[in-house]
């Protein structure tokens, strides 16, 4: 402004007046300009290629795993197919999905009437294009109009959709679910009518089983069913929290409801399944003209997750079909449930990347006084605050939750893959074996990824400090998004009583000691081979803390045959255990396959660089040393007596509220 207005001569005339003011809307602007800049704080979806080619080839070796696969056509998943799919799949992601997140939070969906929503700008567009590259029926069987390859292909490209644009992907991964629940219960004449145009994409499917009176205690189910002959029913009743319930991306939507019949037994033990469709369809295959009384009385309006509409559905007399045995709609269900809770499992660590990539973008660039130990970047101001111990820990953190989580996902993808294939064998043993074992796993992956996922979303926001809570800098809606991730599907509590109630004491703790075993031979056998002194140490620890975690077991089994509380006392500290035990064990697995790359002098065709695989090993020295031991104070926690929690009156938690 001085020099503005010296060069008007010193003179305060209407000229020089103008002068000033030309050179303070000058400084203005750039000040705006530069807050701007400063403001914006996030980067592109970048798919993390190098860690998913990683512990597909070097880790988990799926390669060798899909020439078992013959009903699969497992031999024609060469490593060519999988770049091939990685990279297109990449494309798509980043290229159309990724753009389309933030419109997803900013717009959402908009409830038109009863039988429209309109989801977010280009959302149709992209499921069109999704569509028509055939990537949903990539997996599905070959009969109703799919490719029959693995279903571990899918899950690969699913968790990459997810970071780039989590409530998009929530519209195929539902359908995927309802597909599953089809082919599991479903007689053939509903599989040939409606299968192939969900495998298409040309129709989508829903999961509803949520009342007004009633969420996870489905014992409560009122929803009715009325027999109208030649195998149809009327469904009656409110469904509530229906994600992806009405949309405008498909023709069709196919609801999968419980309901109960007449004279039905009470509780879980007299519900039943029945397929719903949004437009009822002709037995040429067209739509039938008007809508099948499925109405959408409201759209949830939400903390996060604005791209998928969550509707509330009236069921008026609405046409199903029973889908398997009358009765046993929970059992049939659980084939939809456990789909979607690998998906939300999936979520936690999808989100968690996309937090984790914006905050260590953000932690390269920002400047902010100097590092303890020397100045790092003496031409600047400041030292970047990724040279800061505290920074460090909460990048490495989400770091480690997030590629040691994507592994504990492609193990269940293995497992997946070898049970489908049991299934068209015909082994049914085997596939009991494999299914039971998915059962100990699942609420594991979906209880903790979920929990330990939306740790890493918030500490994303801490790094970025007051700008992380700014919605410009995208990291406030990564944390928005991923909030629901530990309640739907069964909230952590309930994963928590799942896993210690019904899959291990129930099991009289044969899963656990069948999963320790486990454990015990991969220690060992690392322990016998020698390999680096890290290595042995933290194979050490795995076994020991194995053997607390199966003592543990054996505590609460005896403290619950006394007090019954006391299961619900343990089971949440209990699941968070088990998970960093088995995040623990994929840490490890990651350091051996690193430790062999640097044996063979990274020299292999498809190697990465030595600095790849030194970080590898880093970052399971933090995890060893920093995360693991949260066990110590959960074991603590999870042998606390119910005496602790329950005598308190509910009347006396507050004498303020009543």
């Amino acid at each position: 402004m001085i020099r503005s207005f010296s060069r008007c001569g010193g003179q305060v005339s209407a000229v020089g007046r103008s002068c000033v003011a030309q050179g303070k809307v000058v400084l203005v602007q750039d000040t705006i300009r530069q807050r701007k800049q400063q403001m914006v704080f996030s980067r592109s979806y970048k798919t993390p290629v190098s860690d998913v080619k990683f512990l597909l080839r070097e880790v988990w070796d799926f390669p060798s795993h899909y020439k078992k696969l013959d009903k699969l056509n497992g031999d024609q998943v060469t490593d060519d197919l999988i770049d091939m799919v990685l990279e297109e799949n990449v494309k798509f992601a980043e290229g159309v999905l990724a753009p389309l997140n933030e419109v997803a939070d900013t717009e959402g969906c908009t409830r038109i009437d009863d039988h429209t929503v309109k989801t977010p700008k280009g959302f149709k567009e992209a499921y069109d294009q999704f569509s028509e590259g055939q990537w949903f029926g990539m997996t599905l069987p070959e009969q109703y109009g799919g490719q029959g390859l693995p279903p571990s292909l899918y899950t690969f490209i699913g968790e990459i959709m997810a970071s780039a644009n989590w409530t998009w992907s929530m519209f195929p991964g539902l359908t995927q679910g309802c597909v599953n629940t089809l082919l599991s219960h479903g007689t053939d004449e509903l599989k040939d009518k409606y299968l192939p145009n969900l495998v298409s994409g040309l129709y989508t499917g829903t999961m509803c089983l949520t009342e007004p009176q009633c969420g996870s205690d489905l014992g409560q189910v009122a929803t009715k069913a009325e027999p109208l002959g030649d195998g149809k029913f009327k469904i009656s009743g409110t469904k509530i929290f229906i994600s992806c319930g009405e949309h405008d991306m498909a023709e069709n939507i196919l609801h999968c409801v419980l309901a109960r019949l007449p004279g039905a037994p009470p509780g879980t033990r007299g519900i039943s399944l029945f397929l719903v469709p949004k437009i009822l369809v002709n037995d040429d295959g067209s739509l039938a003209d008007g809508f099948n009384n499925t109405n959408i009385t409201r759209i949830e309006d939400k903390m996060g997750c604005h791209g998928s509409p969550t509707c509330e559905i009236q069921f008026e007399g609405a046409e199903g079909y029973l889908i398997g045995e009358e009765n046993k709609g929970m059992s049939h269900m659980f084939t939809f449930i456990n789909t979607s809770r690998l998906g939300t499992a999936i979520q936690g660590i999808a989100l968690s990347e996309l937090s984790w990539q914006n905050s260590l973008e953000y932690a390269k660039n920002r400047g902010s006084m100097r590092s303890l130990s020397g100045v790092k970047n003496p031409e600047a101001a400041a030292d970047p605050i990724i040279v800061h111990p505290s920074v460090r820990k909460m990048l490495l953190t989400q770091k480690a939750v997030t590629e040691g989580g994507r592994s504990m996902i492609y193990e269940c993808a293995i497992l997946q893959d070898q049970m489908s294939e049991a299934r068209l064998q015909g082994d049914s043993k085997k596939e009991k074996a494999i299914d039971d074992r998915m059962g100990f796993l699942t609420p594991i992956l979906k209880g903790f990824l979920t929990e330990v996922g939306t740790e890493c979303t918030s500490l994303g926001i801490q790094v970025y400090g007051g700008h992380g809570y700014i919605k410009s800098n995208k990291q406030e809606q990564i944390m928005r998004d991923i909030r629901i991730s530990s309640v739907w599907e069964g909230t952590t509590q309930i994963q928590a009583l799942d896993l210690l109630g019904r899959k291990i004491l129930l099991q009289k703790l044969r899963p656990i000691n069948q999963h320790c075993s486990l454990i015990y031979s991969f220690c060992w056998d690392i322990i016998r081979k020698g390999g680096g002194t890290r290595l042995r140490a933290h194979a050490l620890t795995l076994a020991a803390k194995t053997a607390q975690w199966q003592f543990l077991t054996y505590r609460i089994a005896l403290a619950a045959s006394k007090d019954k509380d006391f299961v619900g006392m343990a089971s949440v500290e209990y699941l968070m255990y088990a998970g960093y035990h088995s995040l623990a064990y994929h840490w490890l697995k990651q350091e051996v396959a690193a430790e062999a790359a640097l044996a063979r002098g990274c020299k292999g065709e498809l190697d990465f660089s030595e600095d790849f695989y030194k970080a590898k090993i880093e970052t399971s020295h933090f995890y060893f040393e920093n995360l693991l031991p949260r066990t110590d104070w959960l074991r603590a926690s999870m042998l606390a007596p119910s005496s602790s929690v329950m005598p308190l009156h509910q009347d006396h938690f507050s004498f303020d509220n009543h």
